[in-house]
C-alpha cells in the first residue's frame, strides 16, 4: 500500500523569508530536511509538496527562477538518495480569486486527481495557519513544524479550538523520526 505525504516547502523543507525565496541561490535547504524525506521514501511514503508562491504574481520573481529552485531542490534531494513525486504551487498573486491558493485545497485536489488516491487521513506537514487550514479542510492530519513561520503560527492559533490536538514537531527531521518510530510498531 502507497503511503503519501503532503509537505509545504518555504519554512519546512527550506529556510523561509518574510521578503521570500527569489532565486536559486537563495533557496536553502533546512539541515536534516532532505535527509528526512529521503528516510520517508525509504520507509515507503510518496511526498508532495503545496506551495503558495506569490512572489510570482507580486512580480518579484519569474516562472524560470521558481523552477530553477525547483531543479536545486530535486538535486540536492537525489544527492541524498529522497525523492519528491509531485511538486504543486499557487504562483497568484494573493488579491486574485483563485481556487488554488492556501488555505483552499486547489493544489490538494489536482494532487489527488493527478496521482489517482485520496489525501484524506494523509498528513500535512506546514508552518502557516494557512497550511493547517488547507489540511483540515481536506480532511488530512495537520502537522505543524516550528521552523520558518511555525513559531508565529503557534502564537496566532493559541487558544484555538479547532487546533488543541495539533500535533507539533520542531521540524520535519522530527516529524519523519516520530513517523517512522509510529509505523514500525
Amino acid at each position: 500500500m502507497k503511503r503519501w505525504l503532503v509537505l509545504d516547502r518555504d519554512g519546512v523543507i527550506n529556510h523561509d523569508s518574510d521578503d521570500y525565496i527569489k532565486n536559486a541561490d537563495e533557496w536553502l535547504a533546512i539541515p536534516g530536511s532532505l535527509e528526512a524525506i529521503a528516510r520517508l521514501n525509504q520507509a515507503g511514503y510518496h511526498v508532495l509538496v503545496a506551495s503558495n508562491q506569490a512572489g510570482i504574481g507580486r512580480g518579484l520573481f519569474q516562472q524560470q527562477d521558481l523552477e530553477a529552485m525547483h531543479q536545486k531542490m530535486h538535486r540536492l534531494l537525489a544527492t541524498a538518495g529522497g525523492r519528491i513525486r509531485g511538486v504543486y504551487y499557487c504562483s497568484h498573486h494573493p488579491d486574485e480569486s483563485c481556487q488554488c491558493r492556501k488555505p483552499k485545497t486547489g493544489m490538494l485536489d489536482s494532487m489527488e486527481r493527478d496521482h489517482k488516491i485520496s489525501l484524506k487521513g494523509c498528513s500535512f506537514v506546514g508552518d502557516s495557519e494557512k497550511d493547517l487550514q488547507a489540511a483540515i479542510t481536506k480532511g488530512c492530519t495537520p502537522i505543524l513544524v516550528r521552523t520558518g513561520k511555525g513559531e508565529r503560527t503557534l502564537q496566532r492559533i493559541a487558544g484555538k479550538t479547532q487546533y488543541r490536538n495539533l500535533a507539533i514537531f520542531d521540524n520535519l527531521s522530527d516529524f519523519a523520526d516520530f513517523l517512522l518510530k509510529e509505523t514500525s510498531c
